[in-house]
């Protein structure tokens, strides 16, 4: 290949580069306003992250600070049922969840004298709906039930004997996004704390600053973890939390394989070009434009096929129509010397690296594989080429044709 057309070759993919990355700016910024947008109405229907905070009484005396002393359950058992179930706005798959939740407190009156406690149990932030909900003392079904106040507490005054204690029960479903928390007081003494989760997802993550459950304390079958968090009397107790499974989502995804797109073109352009000339088949920056186009093709077909079908089959149709595309133009171009060379290669540089965008961590390492194999076989193939004589004889033979 001479000089200008190098040149000429090497502007072209830079071109094409600079298209690609108006492509993957698009689609981000398509993708942000998509997101922004579902987020708030999966958040207005499912609810935002819920925490549950750790119930608390108090009752009044001259003793305490304030004329208040605060009680914390002397013992707790929490049951949650966690079910993980995305929804799919736009582009994006959010992770929504319901959430069960059932749990026993008991309060002691610490005092010798009987005590009116007033006993309050938090209900999650956020949480415009709350079914089965229950509130009850001594697992006594009142005639008139306990009801959240309009600061989302469920509040009420009881009588307990001196030394003597109440039980609190409280359960509801409801369903939440992305994360689900169980808060305690900081740095307060829990005591007697059992909570009990199972999940219907084997994808578990402790969300950051939440303490996870001894190795002992986890068990998983096929279709989920059973999770156990016991504290029998522990000081400065760390939140206790689930993040939903993470998901693949069909515009980030699109987004980020158009940005790293040019790395692919490269690779293959180099083998095309370098396998082509010790093969005797020139190549044109007109054959490279064209195959710069059809890798190009791939990427403008799939960033919008995903907007209408799932990402795996958009992904597929990409891939058989951008082969065709290359692989056909080279065969007709030269022959099967080239095909040879350009299937395989347009399968690893632009399919198994796009794909591996498909699974956190994978791209680099996949990247470092191609690019070293990529090296192994052109110096394989080219350890015992003359080069200094090589170019030389090409251009007299191309001379004597002529």
């Amino acid at each position: 290949m001479k000089i200008i057309h190098l040149i000429a070759s090497v502007f072209i993919v830079g071109c094409t580069t600079l298209a690609w990355f108006v492509l993957a700016f698009a689609m981000s910024k398509r993708t942000e306003e998509s997101s922004q947008t579902m987020s708030r109405e999966v958040t207005g229907v499912w609810n935002p992250a819920l925490e549950q905070k750790h119930p608390e009484a108090w009752y009044e005396t001259p003793n305490a600070p304030g004329g208040r002393a605060t009680l914390l359950p002397a013992k707790s058992t929490v049951l949650v049922d966690l079910k993980f179930v995305p929804k799919q706005r736009g582009l994006f798959r959010h992770r929504t969840y319901d959430v069960g939740f059932k749990a026993d407190y008991t309060f002691v009156n610490p005092t010798r004298i009987p005590q009116t406690l007033y006993i309050s149990f938090p209900l999650p932030a956020g949480a415009e709906k709350l079914e089965g909900f229950e509130c009850m003392f001594d697992n006594v079904k009142e005639s008139v039930a306990t009801r959240p106040n309009s600061s989302g507490e469920a509040t009420r005054a009881i009588v307990v004997p001196a030394s003597g204690s109440i039980m609190l029960h409280a359960a509801y479903q409801t369903r939440g996004t992305g994360t689900w928390t169980y808060g305690f007081p900081d740095k307060r003494r829990i005591a007697g704390f059992i909570l009990k989760m199972r999940t219907d997802f084997t994808e578990i993550n402790f969300p950051m600053g939440t303490g996870s459950p001894k190795d002992g304390d986890r068990k998983m079958d096929g279709n989920g973890w059973d999770l156990v968090w016991n504290y029998p009397d522990v000081l400065a107790v760390p939140s206790i939390g689930m993040d939903m499974p993470n998901l693949l989502n069909a515009g980030p995804v699109a987004a980020r394989i158009a940005f790293f797109a040019p790395v692919s073109l490269v690779f293959f352009v180099t083998v095309l070009l370098l396998v082509g000339g010790l093969k005797g088949v020139p190549l044109h920056p007109m054959h490279v434009f064209f195959v710069a186009a059809g890798f190009f093709a791939f990427h403008l077909l799939f960033a919008y096929l995903v907007d209408l079908i799932p990402l795996y089959p958009s992904f597929a149709i990409a891939t058989v129509v951008s082969v065709v595309l290359v692989c056909g133009y080279l065969r007709a171009v030269g022959g099967n010397t080239l095909f040879k060379v350009a299937l395989p290669a347009q399968l690893a540089y632009l399919v198994l690296f796009s794909a591996s965008f498909f699974f956190d961590g994978l791209t680099g390492i996949t990247l470092t594989i191609c690019g070293v194999a990529t090296l192994a076989l052109l110096m394989a193939l080219t350890a015992r080429v003359e080069w200094r004589t090589h170019f030389t004889k090409r251009r007299d033979m191309v001379a004597g044709v002529s």
